[in-house]
């Protein structure tokens, strides 16, 4: 068996594997962003640990968001339930590009939401009492991460095997 008689289920694998890897190494360095702030403002003044720790939480949601597309196409291919589907290479493609929304954006916006935390932990920072305010900026950078895991759940369940 080599690859090359299996170039579709490979072609859907990639599209597992870019999903989590794209969106998990968003969030991974969105994650180091904020931490490095949150380093700081703890350092200064260790009762706001509470707060800055969910403000450093945030960018981890791409991750989880990517390993979640990479759950639904393993199960779609059948890798999770026992056998592989014998996929052709088309719909092995069309598998990798519904993978791609949240690989790509989930990269983009895991280190954005990373540098918009870490500018909230700032506010937090200097006016604790801020805290509800200074969690919307991050989380407005959510909504878009969001809209790409929906696109790519729809798409990868909307493809036949």
């Amino acid at each position: 068996m080599s690859i090359w008689s299996n170039l579709g289920l490979v072609y859907a694998l990639l599209g597992a594997a870019v999903a989590v890897f794209l969106a998990g190494a968003g969030s991974a360095i969105g994650v180091g962003i904020a931490g490095q702030a949150a380093s700081g403002v703890v350092t200064e003044d260790p009762s706001k640990f509470a707060k800055v720790l969910i403000m450093q939480l945030l960018p981890g949601t791409q991750g989880i968001y990517g390993l979640l597309v990479g759950f639904i196409t393993l199960s779609k291919i059948g890798l999770l339930g026992g056998g592989a589907a014998d996929l052709d290479p088309q719909t092995g493609l069309l598998i990798l590009a519904a993978c791609l929304p949240i690989g790509i954006v989930g990269l983009i916006s895991g280190k954005a939401q990373g540098q918009t935390a870490a500018a909230a932990i700032g506010i937090v920072a200097k006016k604790p009492e801020q805290f509800g305010k200074a969690m919307l900026f991050p989380a407005m950078v959510e909504t878009y991460a969001i809209l790409a895991l929906l696109i790519s759940i729809l798409a990868v369940t909307a493809i036949q095997v």
